[in-house]
């Protein structure tokens, strides 16, 4: 498990007992994912929490609930949580999106994850990695058919996640009557093709827009549109 401790501007993030790190894709994802008017905010497997302590540094009055099934990671979190300026509009559940989805009457007006992508096929080695990362326990028709239920009717759903399996959450959306209604393409160097997808779905069919977002040039410096995204947030 990771021990480092990453200090944003605003708030620190410790990663004492989390299974799954804090990485690039939840910092691109925190910073991107469209906050406008959200007072309902829903983070599906919080992780370390650094996404959802990205979305409370960003607004001034939403309520952010995190959500995990990993006991130490919800622990974790709750740590840098209760460190924050924001703990009190940052909540913890223990639970599935699939179960939360089955009792909770809350819509939410943003749902934000970044959820699991290694297939049945593709098994992370690391037992504890693998809770937040296979799809065994989370499947893309589980979190599709979750947040239709848990959405509100004029919000907004957005993910990270690799091409390939990006691509295909679009495809499997639109049976839950969700659209992609933005797309981004990650690369994470000029030569190099797409690593990741950071999506924005809603019930809004009626619109579509595509970007590129180049990370570092070909010296290896942050390119100037990454540094605008993450600028409020990194040192």
């Amino acid at each position: 498990m990771a021990s480092e401790v990453f200090h944003f501007k605003r708030f620190s993030i410790s990663q004492s007992g989390a299974a799954h790190p804090v990485g690039t894709d939840g910092v691109l994802l925190g910073a991107w994912a469209d906050t406008r008017g959200c007072t309902r905010v829903l983070d599906i497997g919080t992780g370390t929490g650094i996404i959802a302590l990205m979305v409370a540094q960003r607004t001034t009055d939403a309520r952010i609930t995190a959500i995990d099934i990993h006991v130490p990671s919800l622990d974790c979190a709750g740590n840098n949580f209760g460190a924050s300026p924001w703990t009190n509009r940052l909540h913890l559940l223990e639970t599935s999106v699939q179960d939360l989805a089955a009792v909770n009457e809350t819509r939410y007006d943003l749902i934000v994850s970044n959820p699991p992508f290694f297939s049945e096929q593709t098994l992370s080695p690391d037992t504890e990695r693998s809770l937040g990362r296979h799809t065994a326990t989370l499947s893309q028709d589980e979190l599709l058919s979750s947040v239709s239920v848990l959405l509100a009717p004029e919000g907004r759903f957005c993910v990270i996640l690799p091409v390939r399996e990006g691509k295909l959450l679009c495809e499997k959306a639109v049976l839950n009557r969700l659209y992609c209604n933005m797309e981004v393409n990650v690369f994470t160097g000029a030569s190099k093709p797409a690593e990741r997808l950071m999506l924005q779905f809603s019930r809004n069919p009626g619109w579509y827009n595509k970007v590129d977002l180049l990370l570092r040039d070909n010296s290896g410096d942050k390119s100037p549109e990454y540094k605008r995204l993450t600028g409020e947030f990194y040192l």
